[in-house]
């Protein structure tokens, strides 16, 4: 191997600003997969949780920005880490903690809020946001979410000082008193200890303590277990059916009857046996049919695992689990248990005769003949159209996997209906979860790269639909989506640019995908509407450009483009929003390695007055903008004008000396004399 290989092969050595960069985008991620707080201060664990979530672009861009961070900036940054790690070690206690040390340490745990509250507060303080690489965008809603810590006053409601009240008062009494048995109800209802699973969870966080301690758990410990058996005896003498989980019955293999571990997701939460018919709640929580059908029909209105309001009382089959518990069931030679025959009842919000019609398109859907395939994807279609009920009523029957399965069809007709029908699915939110888990996204990129021009549009607008999800867009980026999208706004029909634009814009929200866009040659693309004599895509055009310009790639594709010209002609002649755009676009440029180039650019096409208009009557964001242009200006025309006095000083000097040299030479020579 050469040199240059060798060289080329060196791993990249992280600065001091890249690892604590990375060490905050970490966080927030470890701090984005705390959940299910279920306990006396969910309200307070989730704004803490949502408000951190929110500094996760912020670290993003810092990662992929190639801009140098000053000292002081990675110091004020390895602060925010630290407070960060103190934020996580809070929120894990508040999600793994046991509820009731968390009630009983009330004023603790409120001065932890107080704590963690005040370094996140103070970290922000410190960061000098103009001394770091973040587009404007992100650095508005860090800007807020300062604010919000600013303002947090955390507090415990009335109901959660009952709650202490209550509990304190049990605890305080012996092991053999006896308890009101209103107010153990009242306490497993609000601790969210109802089911064996929530039991056995706060068993073990009470045990964890244990450990903790060395050993030795204490007073405080022990009273605490106490209270918990009270609780626990008290939901079993209740729910006697609860108690305790039966074993599935073990096949005979090989004269060995060893009953094998079941796995705690493929147990029922309610009834911890082993699911035979797993549904999903609207929750996104699997359970047994049977025992959740009960949970509804004793008039509860609350998902049992997470004490959620159900937004809805239907139940979809878990398929994917109910396969994996099948082969789990064959692989141990255990008799699966048996799937509870269906009443053929439809689903909430439809009825009889249209559920039928569904079960029926279903069948055609799955069959082997091309033509019944096409109508029924084609009826499919039209009837997620019409209402919700009817997109709530095809998924539960199954139908998105069938759908997902004809979108690489060779049949365009089919492939067009398949792709539409998901699209009109798509619109009822829970059902983009729902889609992007049956492996959706793969397909439908296909469509996009593939299919006719009618396919192309809906895949480029089902795209979009998902991607209101944030999460789901890393994982249609990451798809390649993205140069396919790009060749749609390029070349598509009117409506095909629109639907490719609209997806187009959701995605770069995200900035791991404006690196994507831009080197699928958005930028050019780009840069041909906005020249377009119609300007039928002007608005979607400077709408994403404004987005990329943020990215470093995204300042150098632009100025290669030479946008400069057809920016100043939007800031003079444009509508309102467009002018916001531009001149966000402008500001990024004007902040960049070529800003001297770009201002002294603005200055000799007189700028000043348009970005004056601008200031006064402008859009809020277009005023702010203009501002920050004018401001930029200002600062370049003093640097000129100091410039402009020093290189006239250097000048003058040598033809001062002269004279002064002439003027002694005068004078000598009149001594002389």
């Amino acid at each position: 191997m050469d040199q240059g290989a060798k060289e080329a092969a060196t791993p990249e050595v992280p600065t001091a600003a890249g690892r604590v960069a990375d060490r905050l985008a970490e966080a927030v991620e470890e701090i984005a997969g705390i959940s299910d707080y279920r306990n006396a201060y969910k309200k307070q664990f989730c704004n803490l949780s949502r408000r951190i979530n929110l500094l996760a672009p912020m670290f993003e861009e810092l990662k992929e920005s190639k801009d140098p961070i000053s000292k002081p900036a990675v110091g004020a940054l390895e602060k925010l880490s630290r407070a960060l790690d103190s934020a996580k070690d809070l929120l894990r206690l508040g999600s793994e903690g046991s509820k009731i040390f968390l009630v009983l340490e009330r004023d603790r745990i409120m001065e932890m809020f107080q704590v963690v509250t005040f370094q996140l507060q103070q970290a922000l303080d410190k960061i000098p946001f103009d001394e770091i690489d973040i587009s404007d965008e992100v650095k508005e809603q860090v800007e807020l979410v300062h604010s919000q810590f600013k303002r947090a006053k955390e507090r415990i409601d009335g109901t959660d000082t009952e709650l202490h009240t209550d509990l304190s008062s049990i605890y305080s009494m012996s092991a053999d008193a006896k308890v009101d048995s209103t107010v153990l109800q009242s306490l497993a209802e609000k601790l969210q200890l109802m089911t064996i699973s929530d039991l056995k969870q706060e068993s073990i966080a009470l045990h964890e303590m244990v450990v903790s301690s060395s050993g030795d758990p204490g007073k405080v410990i022990e009273k605490m277990v106490m209270l918990l058996k009270k609780i626990k005896d008290f939901v079993q003498t209740q729910q006697p059916e609860m108690g305790t989980p039966t074993n599935p019955r073990v096949l005979p293999s090989h004269g060995t009857t060893k009953t094998p571990i079941i796995p705690d997701d493929f147990r029922c939460p309610i009834s911890l046996e082993l699911m035979g018919d797993p549904v999903i709640v609207s929750t996104g929580q699997t359970y047994e049919r049977g025992y959740i059908k009960k949970w509804l029909e004793a008039g509860h209105n609350t998902c049992p695992k997470t004490q959620q309001k159900l937004s809805s009382t239907s139940l979809t089959p878990n398929h994917v689990l109910r396969s994996l518990i099948m082969r789990w069931c064959e692989e141990h030679g255990i008799e699966p248990p048996k799937r509870p025959a269906q009443t053929g009842k439809p689903p909430s919000g439809c009825s009889a005769s249209e559920h039928a019609k569904v079960v029926d398109l279903l069948h055609k859907l799955s069959s082997q003949n091309l033509e019944d395939q096409r109508s029924a994807a084609g009826e499919l279609r039209l009837l997620a159209k019409r209402n919700a009920d009817n997109r709530v009523c095809i998924a539960e029957a199954g139908a998105i996997p069938l759908l997902v399965s004809l979108l690489v069809t060779h049949d365009i007709r089919t492939q067009e209906h398949a792709v539409t029908a998901l699209l009109n699915l798509s619109i009822f939110e829970e059902n983009k979860g729902k889609i992007i888990v049956s492996g959706a996204v793969p397909g439908i990129v296909h469509v996009l790269k593939w299919g006719s021009m009618e396919a192309r549009e809906n895949a480029a607008a089902t795209l979009f639909s998902l991607s209101v999800v944030d999460r789901n867009k890393v994982i249609i980026g990451e798809s390649g989506a993205i140069p396919p999208l790009v060749l749609l706004l390029s070349e598509g029909s009117q409506r095909g640019k629109k639907d490719a634009a609209t997806a187009l814009f959701n995605l770069c929200i995200y900035q791991g995908n404006k690196g994507k866009a831009i080197r699928a040659g958005v930028i050019q693309t780009l840069m041909g509407l906005l020249t377009d004599p119609e300007a039928s895509m002007m608005d979607e055009a400077l709408a994403i450009m404004a987005i990329l310009s943020s990215h470093p790639e995204g300042k150098a594709a632009i100025t290669a483009a030479e946008a400069l010209p057809v920016l100043i002609k939007v800031i003079r002649s444009g509508s309102p929003r467009n002018k916001e755009n531009a001149a966000a676009v402008l500001v990024h440029l004007c902040n960049g390695e070529r800003q001297q180039q770009h201002l002294a650019e603005l200055q000799e096409q007189g700028m000043m007055e348009p970005l004056f208009v601008m200031v006064e009557s402008g859009t809020d964001r277009g005023k702010r903008k203009a501002a920050q242009l004018l401001e930029r200006m200002n600062r370049f025309l003093d640097q000129q004008k100091e410039a402009h006095g020093r290189a006239k000083a250097q000048i003058q000097a040598p033809i001062q000396g002269l004279v002064d040299e002439s003027r002694d030479t005068t004078t000598s020579a009149s001594t002389d004399t």
